[in-house]
């Protein structure tokens, strides 16, 4: 099969845009945004807000193609993981809890 430059001009758009929603630059915006520096990928707020921004990209993923099962299961198991961070921030310290969930606006 041959494809001709348009069509592989397509073809390499459609990969840019399959993996790269998560760039390095997206990832250090997000650390130093909520966790102080980019440098701190471990804190709570910076693993809850990277989640977050995951679950976003992965719910818009599936209201265009419903039928995709694994990204449906990648994505509950996300759901869970950020409920389990949020769950150790409320028991760690409330204040930092409510903080980040009026930021993200995570409940309504």
């Amino acid at each position: 099969m041959q494809l001709d430059k348009k069509d592989l001009s397509i073809h390499k758009n459609h990969l840019n845009n399959i993996g790269m929603y998560l760039t390095k630059e997206v990832k250090e915006d997000i650390f130093k945004k909520h966790g102080g520096v980019e440098s701190n990928t471990g804190s709570a707020e910076g693993q809850i807000a990277l989640f977050t921004h995951r679950i976003n990209h992965l719910t818009e993923h599936l209201k265009r193609n419903r039928k995709d099962y694994n990204t449906e299961r990648s994505l509950v198991k996300l759901v869970g993981k950020r409920r389990s961070l949020l769950d150790y921030l409320k028991h760690k310290d409330i204040e930092r809890y409510r903080a980040i969930i009026k930021e993200l606006g995570l409940r309504k």
